[in-house]
């Protein structure tokens, strides 16, 4: 069964940046932690916070997430999960378009009745991650941790794309990136798809006749590095031995990954 999902009327957005906030006080309380000697007594959540104990309260289906996973331990799932709560609060009911029965339905049916939108996760990844990249790869990566295709990140897709930003290993950031810049996920990435990545990546310049020359450039050097066995196309394997060979190859078609130092502050909170 084909689904897609109508655009949301959108976050409120002054709620949205409270909630949002709130994640950003968890990210200065451990950037200040040294200097300023914070105790276990300091308080995280904000003051106007309604969701109550209950609500965070992880339930046993997520906590089942702990077992399957090593990532994270109990406690730190918690801490996620409490996030994610309060990330969701802001969110407006979703809708999906169900094309096999012409009609609109409510993610309810589909046994999925919460989750980030792209809107809340732009500005999650924003705001806590400090990765600001253009509406195209953006949308990728929203893509990619949504592996259930329903335009909704359910906890455990919020969780799964945490797990690969914060202790990912080189060989799963390496598939991430390679299938984030994969835009019809076909298993190659071809010049009008790095085109289309690079495009808009780049700074153009007035005088310039045909800026778009210099992207088509671009594309045909970055082309040689990457097609390994010359077909005119980069499959996986082909990315993997170039990024082997240059780490710098990793982002070749624009930031999709935090840096270090952000993934290491975030983990020092939770």
């Amino acid at each position: 069964m084909s689904t897609s999902v109508n655009k949301s009327p959108g976050l409120h957005h002054r709620k949205g940046a409270c909630l949002l906030k709130s994640v950003s006080v968890f990210l200065n309380i451990a950037r200040n932690a040294k200097a300023r000697s914070v105790t276990s007594t300091t308080r995280v959540a904000p003051k106007k916070q309604k969701m109550t104990s209950k609500e965070y309260k992880c339930p046993s289906k997520v906590l089942d997430i702990v077992k399957r996973s090593s990532a994270f331990s109990r406690s730190e799932t918690e801490t996620l999960y409490k996030i994610y709560k309060q990330l969701i609060s802001v969110n407006r009911p979703a809708q999906i378009v169900d094309r096999s029965l012409g009609s609109t339905a409510s993610i309810n049916k589909l046994s999925i009745n919460e989750g980030i939108d792209r809107t809340l996760f732009r500005e999650l990844l924003h705001n806590t991650f400090d990765l600001i990249t253009e509406d195209t790869l953006m949308d990728r990566i929203f893509c990619v941790w949504d592996k259930m295709n329903v335009g909704l990140l359910t906890f455990d897709a919020f969780f799964n794309g945490l797990v690969l930003f914060l202790k990912g290993n080189e060989n799963e950031k390496i598939e991430f990136c390679f299938a984030v810049y994969d835009l019809n996920s076909d298993g190659y990435i071809v010049k009008d798809e790095m085109f289309q990545l690079l495009k808009n990546c780049l700074i153009k310049h007035p005088q310039d006749e045909d800026p778009d020359e210099g992207v088509k450039d671009l594309v045909e050097l970055i082309m040689k590095k990457l097609d390994k066995d010359k077909d005119g196309k980069v499959s996986l394997d082909d990315f993997k031995g170039s990024v082997v060979e240059d780490n710098l190859l990793l982002q070749a078609f624009g930031k999709c990954l935090p840096d270090e130092r952000v993934c290491d502050t975030f983990l020092l909170t939770i």
